[in-house]
C-alpha cells in the first residue's frame, strides 16, 4: 500500500510540473500569430473587423474584460490614467473587449461612460474572439506590435500590473 501512495504522489508530482512548464496555446504563438479576422461590434452597433487593429502600424493592447468582473474594471480604470501618456509614448491603441453575453451587455456602454474610459469598446457577447485565441478567463491581456504580431500576452490583474505591461509597451516601441 505505501509503494502504491508513493507511486501515486510520484506521478502526480510529474504531472503537475510538466503542466506548470508548458505553455499555453497562445503564448506558443508569441510573436508568430496575428489576430484573427472576427467580425465583433463595438458600442454603437457598428461592425469592426478586429483583424484590422494589427494592420494599424500601432501597438495595439486588446483587454479583455466583463461587467461582473471587478479586476478587470480596476485594470482599465488603472491603465486610463497613464493611457494619453502611452498613446504619445509608445504609438499604442487600447481596445477593451467584453465578454459579455447578451444578457450583460446592455451594462457595457454604461460602465464605460460611467468609467470615462477612452477606449474602443468592442463586444464579443458569443465570445468567438476569446475563443479563438485560446483566452480561458477574464482579465487577459493580448498586446499586439506595430508588424500586427502577437508579441506579450498576460492573465490575470493585480495593482501595478499595467507597469509590467508598460515596460513591454516600452520594448515593442523601441524595436520599430
Amino acid at each position: 500500500m505505501k509503494k502504491l501512495f508513493l507511486l501515486l504522489v510520484l506521478s502526480t508530482s510529474v504531472f503537475l510540473t510538466k503542466a506548470q512548464n508548458e505553455k499555453t496555446p497562445l503564448e506558443k504563438v508569441i510573436g508568430e500569430k496575428t489576430l484573427p479576422a472576427i467580425t465583433l461590434t463595438d458600442m454603437n452597433g457598428k461592425n469592426v473587423n478586429v483583424a484590422d487593429y494589427g494592420k494599424s502600424g500601432k501597438i495595439t493592447v486588446l483587454s479583455f474584460w466583463a461587467t461582473w468582473c471587478v479586476p478587470c474594471k480596476k485594470e482599465l480604470t488603472n491603465i486610463a490614467d497613464l493611457y494619453e501618456e502611452w498613446q504619445k509614448k509608445y504609438n499604442v491603441q487600447i481596445v477593451a473587449v467584453s465578454i459579455d453575453d447578451s444578457r450583460s451587455s446592455t451594462k457595457v456602454k454604461p460602465t464605460v461612460e460611467g468609467q470615462r474610459w477612452n477606449y474602443d469598446v468592442l463586444l464579443d457577447v458569443n465570445q468567438n474572439l476569446k475563443r479563438q485565441l485560446n483566452i480561458q478567463s477574464v482579465p487577459f491581456t493580448v498586446v499586439v506590435d506595430a508588424k500586427g504580431k502577437i508579441a506579450f500576452t498576460h492573465s490575470g490583474y493585480v495593482d501595478g500590473d499595467e507597469f509590467i505591461l508598460e515596460e513591454e509597451l516600452q520594448k515593442l516601441s523601441k524595436s520599430n
